[in-house]
């Protein structure tokens, strides 16, 4: 028997609380760039090891850190003067029996790929500096994977929450984002960089949006043209997000530190779209939840997501799954407000029996625990006899992290 458990939760949704807080960083924020590429590691390792011997080994690949580099910018154009380092760490396996495995290969051109494929302006070769530390997995832990089981035992004591549904705000905010790093926007606005970041405050009925975004100086001609092409940009914004909430009012500010007349520092530029290249550095698990936002009125799990073992580190493993689960128990079972799920590991224990699973739930008027307790638990029974399958589409990269 399971340990799952079935609550109700005594508390004002989220979206009827007066104060509400949400904020995104986008792909090129130094943070997120750190998280996304170490989970690209990941996966990639999960392939090879599974192409080479059939099964997952152990690794861990989540410590990841992003240095700034050190650009000059112009008008026109500015140039790097030293290279953004990237440091990637933590554990693998790199020999099973006599066979090696290329793990800091493999390390190194996943995260040049990743560049190319992700930040327009970056040159891997020349613009980023890759440190690989990846060692060697303590005895303890390497022996989790060679224990015969097909459900392998948890490598940590962890807890995971996640909830469902979005609010209009966290959607805002999601959503905004998405689209000033879309393929459309950045045609349209080539002159703004991948590096955005999104804080949403609602009071009441009233949705405020703080927008840092990078721009380039390749595009910038002079301080006039950063300002009217900053207005354009504002303008677009406005045009987006204003018919996609029923707020009373949806104001937006964009760049708030610009000051005119104070040449090259009044003005957010980067010579690479990242502020990463001169300004603030990334470091795995200091950016987005596992759903994508960083939501400050809900609870949080203290674990990052990205670069963990897909198969024995709940730490990924429970993160992902909680959302997935308090989406579905939403989505499935009618009369929730809010659905809210916790996880809790216990080192050893099979990753299918987890030492407590909890949906808590805000219950719309009229909706009785007893009425819809048994389907939840249910749901959830299922989600973790079939867990396996879960970890699979972790192996393949099929579900974001960030």
């Amino acid at each position: 028997m399971r340990n799952i458990f079935v609550n109700t939760l005594k508390q004002t949704p989220v979206k009827d609380q007066p104060i509400e807080i949400c904020e995104r960083k986008g792909k090129g924020h130094p943070d997120t760039i750190c998280d996304l590429i170490l989970n690209d590691i990941s996966v990639a390792l999960s392939k090879e090891y599974k192409k080479r011997f059939g099964r997952i080994m152990h690794y861990n690949i989540d410590k990841g850190l992003l240095v700034a580099g050190e650009v000059e910018h112009k008008f026109g154009g500015g140039k790097v003067l030293k290279p953004m380092l990237l440091v990637i760490g933590d554990r693998a396996t790199f020999k099973v029996d006599d066979e090696e495995v290329p793990v800091e290969d493999i390390a190194r051109e996943t995260a040049k790929r990743w560049f190319k494929e992700n930040m327009r302006l970056v040159d891997p070769e020349e613009h980023v500096r890759i440190q690989v530390e990846i060692k060697r997995g303590s005895e303890a832990l390497r022996d989790i994977f060679e224990r015969g089981s097909d459900m392998l035992p948890s490598n940590d004591t962890s807890a995971a929450v996640g909830f469902y549904p979005l609010t209009e705000t966290e959607r805002a905010v999601l959503e905004l984002e998405r689209y000033l790093n879309s393929e459309e926007f950045k045609r349209d606005h080539p002159e703004t960089g991948e590096d955005v970041k999104i804080m949403g405050v609602r009071r009441g009925d009233d949705l405020h949006l703080t927008i840092a975004m990078a721009f380039v100086d390749r595009y910038i001609e002079s301080e006039e043209d950063y300002f009217r092409r900053k207005g354009e940009v504002l303008e677009d914004v406005l045009s987006f997000i204003s018919p996609r909430t029923d707020m009373e009012s949806v104001t937006v500010d964009l760049n708030t530190l610009d000051r005119r007349g104070r040449g090259m520092g009044g003005m957010y530029l980067t010579v690479l779209g990242t502020s990463a290249d001169d300004g603030d550095c990334g470091q795995v698990g200091r950016g987005n939840r596992a759903n994508g936002i960083i939501p400050l009125n809900r609870p949080a799990s203290s674990e990052a997501a990205a670069g963990k073992n897909p198969v024995s580190h709940v730490g990924k493993i429970y993160n992902l799954l909680s959302y997935q689960l308090a989406r579905e128990i939403y989505e499935r079972v009618p009369g929730i407000s809010e659905a809210y799920v916790w996880l809790v590991s216990q080192i050893g224990r099979p990753i299918d029996q987890p030492m407590i699973a909890s949906a808590e739930l805000i219950l719309e008027r009229n909706t009785k625990l007893r009425e819809i307790s048994g389907e939840v638990h249910d749901i959830i029974e299922a989600k973790l006899e079939n867990i396996g399958e879960f970890c699979e589409d972790l192996i393949e990269g099929k579900i974001p992290v960030c």
